[in-house]
């Protein structure tokens, strides 16, 4: 049920008909300016047609097209009559009798009256896509929960979806373990306890990686640091000295220095925590005296894995599926799945050809050694082939697009990727154009960060990324504490065992994650807090899914099952009395309208808006409206049916979001 498009038929069924038709182009792009009205007192639903129309005609104004347009549209039986109001906005109430007619046929439509679209495309969805060779953390979760979401909401509303999470298992990250294993790895331990201990052997390669490059950085960040202290105090000098436009200009450039010497102070700090903390640990300080150039013996063991050294493919073929495991069980726990899982490793054997097929084009080319493809739209070129015959991730991604495009023919591919790699699929999709790789439509999902409460990247105290299972556990028992708290919990009847405790608890605290990142607009960063995530007020998964369990408890509580409400409903009809009965139930038929506007705007946070006006809507109803005590069987079974149907929509609506509901809370 998607009420602006009945809308828009008819209102370009009625400006066909007036006496302006024929003298405005594209008339149907103002037949579908409808809006939900901003304030209920005025209607359901404004069409803003006749003001841009009015401007076009010299002898008329918005009111007189307004006028006519409702002379002309046939509204009958859906709406009561249209009514003018300021320069001409035509508001539109929905009748009640066409309200009661879908919500009783919404009551035997397992799909809340959404309907399939009429023109399905076949969409491919690339997303999450960890490296595998380490754990994931918690910038893993924006890509993975967005790009279910999308993948979810795609698939219900009657596109088919390939979901492809492309792993990094065949990168740096590899030649990090490998090069850890061979120096510091035990193997009797690595055989016990794998998952940790090559953690664990990443963990030490990184830090002195890290180490050795923060040691080396240091002049240079000083010198840096020094010239642009000595800039800036010359600038301000400038602006000091300077009147009126030219010394704004001098300010503005000052300021810009500022933020420079700001950049690099941090730069700075950083490599010196960085050397502090090996300095710090006298194992770490001998193994960093021992391996010097650790940072380059890494890029050989990966170079020598990607020729097919014996020794390397062995270790590699024996680390890949413990660290698949680590992941899988991350995403056991997301209930998240995929159709495909194809590594950067299954297009290894593509990449050669990629660079032939590209230099035969005349788009590649050698500079420095290296093959690159210059693009004029850019001033750095995509390199697809290094000076020692490696290849990089612009290789495999031209690769992946060649092998989706014949394997798979997608109308669209949307690649669900924060905002840092916009850059990269610039240059990838302008690649695809100029060789025609593929007829897909290429869409960069972009995304902002995950940011702690002190306003930038997520980090632990050591400056690490927080791992993504820490995170799940920590918010599991921030929602133990709210949902499961003895207060609330021995209320209940029968009470909670310590079985549903923590099922509710796992539920609710991996839903709280997922909702607070789905609710932010994809494209803005956001500050994690994890007792707001939890919270039963406000617009929390907590909240939502309460919302749920107020409508199996009511359920309960009166003694009827969904299927009995059903069938009193077919019986009596609904009837809408109340005002807040009537708000729930147009609630509920714009469900539609919230997944579309997902579709439309790859924007998972609209589906989060809705599910917090309607479990809003519903906390109005349940405090205006009594179920139990209603005053008559049919006002009582039209409420029941209000709550039943709340409780699907919340439901689906939840599950599309990735979100599981529990029965009670």
């Amino acid at each position: 049920m998607h009420i602006p498009s009945l809308l828009t038929e008819r209102f370009s069924d009625a400006l066909g008909r007036c006496d302006f038709a024929t003298t405005i182009d594209h008339l149907d792009r103002y037949a579908g300016m409808i809006r939900p009205a901003g304030n209920p007192k005025f209607g359901d639903y404004q069409s803003n047609c006749a003001m841009p129309i009015g401007k076009l005609l010299p002898d008329s104004n918005p009111r007189d097209v307004a006028a006519q347009v409702i002379a002309q549209i046939q509204l009958d039986d859906l709406c009561d009559p249209p009514e003018i109001a300021g320069p001409g906005f035509i508001n539109l109430r929905i009748k009640d009798s066409f309200l009661q007619t879908q919500l009783k046929a919404m009551l035997d439509d397992d799909r809340c009256l959404v309907t399939a679209c009429e023109s399905p495309k076949t969409i491919l969805l690339d997303y999450s896509s960890p490296n595998v060779a380490k754990p994931m953390h918690v910038g893993h979760i924006r890509t993975t929960v967005i790009g279910n979401c999308l993948a979810k909401t795609l698939r219900f509303i009657g596109h088919r979806v390939i979901t492809d999470n492309h792993l990094g298992d065949w990168g740096t990250q590899f030649g990090i373990i490998i090069y850890g294993y061979k120096h510091f790895g035990d193997p009797e331990i690595v055989r016990q306890d794998p998952v940790p201990e090559l953690a664990k052997l990443y963990r030490v390669v990184h830090q002195l990686m890290g180490y050795h490059k923060s040691v080396a950085s240091i002049p240079k960040l000083e010198s840096e640091l020094e010239h642009q202290q000595a800039e800036h105090s010359v600038a301000v000098e400038a602006a000091n000295s300077a009147e009126g436009k030219d010394a704004k200009k001098k300010r503005k450039a000052a300021d810009s220095l500022a933020k420079k010497i700001s950049a690099t102070e941090s730069a700075l700090d950083a490599a010196r925590k960085t050397i502090a903390k090996t300095q710090s640990d006298p194992v770490m300080m001998q193994r960093a005296a021992e391996h010097p150039d650790i940072s380059q013996a890494v890029l050989a063991e990966t170079s020598k894995l990607h020729a097919g050294d014996a020794e390397n493919c062995q270790l590699w073929e024996q680390f890949l599926p413990y660290c698949k495991d680590e992941i899988n069980r991350v995403y056991d726990r997301l209930n998240v799945s995929f159709d495909y899982t194809y590594g950067e490793s299954f297009y290894h054997s593509m990449l050669a050809d990629v660079v032939a097929d590209l230099t035969q084009r005349g788009l590649a080319s050698e500079s420095d050694g290296a093959v690159c493809v210059f693009l004029d739209q850019f001033e750095a070129p995509m390199i697809i082939q290094k000076r020692d015959g490696a290849f990089l991730y612009a290789t495999t991604d031209l690769a992946t697009l060649r092998y989706r495009t014949e394997h798979f023919s997608p109308d669209e591919i949307l690649y669900v990727v924060d905002a840092r790699q916009s850059e990269h699929f610039e240059k990838l999709f302008a690649v695809a154009e100029l060789t025609g790789l593929s007829d897909a439509r290429l869409v960069h999902i972009s995304f902002g960060t995950v940011l702690g409460e002190d306003g930038r990247p997520m980090k632990t105290r050591s400056g690490s990324l927080i791992g993504l299972e820490s995170l799940l556990n920590d918010a599991v028992d921030a929602a133990y504490q709210v949902v499961c708290d003895p207060e609330r919990v021995n209320k209940l009847d029968p009470p909670m065992d310590d079985d549903e405790k923590r099922q509710v608890a796992e539920t609710v605290g991996i839903g709280a994650i997922k909702y607070a990142d789905l609710a932010h607009d994809r494209t803005s960063d956001y500050k994690f807090n994890l007792s707001k995530m939890v919270a039963l007020t406000g617009n929390t998964s907590t909240y939502a899914q309460y919302s749920y369990a107020r409508t199996a408890g009511i359920l309960r509580r009166i003694g009827l099952t969904e299927a009995e409400v059903v069938e009193r409903a077919k019986t009596s009809g609904l009837l809408l009395n109340h005002p807040a009965e009537r708000a729930l139930g147009l609630q509920l038929l714009q469900f539609e309208e919230a997944l579309q506007s997902v579709s439309d705007n790859h924007a998972p946070n609209h589906l989060v808006d809705y599910v917090y006006a309607t479990a809003e809507t519903f906390s109005r109803f349940n405090d205006q409206c009594h179920v139990m005590n209603a005053e008559t069987p049919d006002i009582q079974n039209t409420r029941l049916a209000l709550v039943v149907l709340t409780g699907r929509v919340i439901k689906k609506a939840l599950e599309l979001l990735g979100i599981d509901v529990v029965q009670r809370m």
